[in-house]
């Protein structure tokens, strides 16, 4: 897979608005309006578009910078690939790039609004997942409500366009005329109307229609990311649908909390476990870990328990485990207790008291 920087044109020391700006060079030059069935210019444009998605943002630049592409794998499963990119996500999440929901709307007359009618829309679900089933996948279930044309839809010929999906107008100006063409408003590019509908659709012939599906959630799966199911949005009069977006969102947990493939977790100890060592049962995402307290362990220092974190997206391997140790100072104390702590601080009272600097 080529690096990201390389498509782009610029270093790893580029900054920011630099990148914007290579970026929207690069689209420019290969923009299917000005490539209209070029191939090869389209997969540019493309990787263009996921090079950009990635070090445009500052959070998943760092990532790529210090894992490369296996902090954004592919899903794969055979279930239209992962985080894949169509014409309208690359439009509608780079618009701020030209100022528009289009981006290149202000550079090519009639921006993408050509003649072709669009299939059905897309859908767009969140799935949230627990840690566990991060961990060890899962396959949930979801409902659905889908635009479909329902069965005794009849159609005849659009009476504005007169079947051809598109109108042309003529405007008369100092120039001379000038004509533009644009989607038929009444078929909305279609050629074709519905004119006899059944009871419960609306005046195109479609109807909602609720359907349970599977999904599987790959293994390793983090907030914000997402796969896509072709042809499982909703559906236009020709029933060719959209495509069917499905957004990973992670539960929080009671104990743990996430960093990349890291899992965190907070554990307060006793004072004695700290100065004399200790070795404690912990628990972990998928089970349980024995942690050694080494003795003199300071407050707050956080030891590392390796391999016990998420597993990374279509790899073997996995993250780590970061156990921040802090020391429990009771509340209350037993008569024998205070007694043995006072002991302690007529020892320690006549030492020296350390100051240090301040430190986040």
């Amino acid at each position: 897979m080529k690096d990201f920087y390389d498509i782009l044109g610029v270093s790893k020391d580029t900054p920011e608005n630099e990148i914007k700006r290579a970026y929207r060079k690069i689209a420019m030059k290969y923009h299917p309006d000005r490539n209209p069935d070029n191939k090869d210019a389209e997969k540019k444009f493309k990787e263009a578009a996921e090079a950009y998605s990635v070090l445009g943002d500052a959070s998943k630049r760092q990532k790529y910078d210090q894992f490369g592409h296996s902090a954004f794998n592919g899903m794969g499963g055979g279930q239209s690939g992962f985080n894949s990119m169509n014409m309208d996500d690359i439009f509608n999440q780079f618009g701020d790039i030209f100022g528009g929901n289009n981006p290149f709307e202000s550079f090519f007359s009639g921006g993408r609004s050509s003649s072709k009618p669009r299939s059905g829309g897309d859908v767009k679900v969140k799935i949230k997942v627990s840690y566990a089933e991060i961990v060890n996948g899962a396959e949930k279930k979801i409902k659905l409500r889908r635009l479909k044309l329902a069965d005794g839809v009849t159609f005849s010929k659009c009476s504005m366009c007169n079947g051809l999906g598109q109108v042309t107008r003529v405007t008369n100006s100092f120039l001379g005329q000038m004509r533009s063409t644009s989607v038929c408003p009444q078929c909305k590019g279609y050629g074709k109307t519905a004119d006899k509908v059944p009871s419960g659709a609306d005046k195109d012939g479609m109807i909602k229609k609720e359907e349970t599906l599977k999904i599987k959630v790959p293994v390793g799966v983090e907030n914000g990311n997402y796969m896509t199911l072709e042809s499982q949005g909703h559906e236009d009069i020709n029933r060719n649908a959209g495509d069917l977006y499905v957004f990973f969102e992670e539960e929080d947990h009671e104990h743990f909390s996430r960093y990349g493939n890291d899992v965190l977790l907070q554990v307060k100890v006793g004072y004695s476990q700290v100065v004399f060592g200790d070795k404690i049962d912990i628990p972990t995402i998928n089970g349980h870990a024995s942690l050694k307290i080494p003795s003199g362990l300071q407050p707050g220092q956080i030891l590392r328990i390796k391999g016990k974190g998420f597993p990374k997206l279509g790899k073997v391997s996995r993250g780590d485990q970061l156990v921040k140790v802090q020391v429990d100072v009771p509340k209350s104390l037993s008569k024998e207790e205070k007694r043995i702590i006072k002991d302690y601080y007529e020892i320690e009272k006549d030492k020296d008291i350390k100051f240090e600097k301040f430190e986040d």
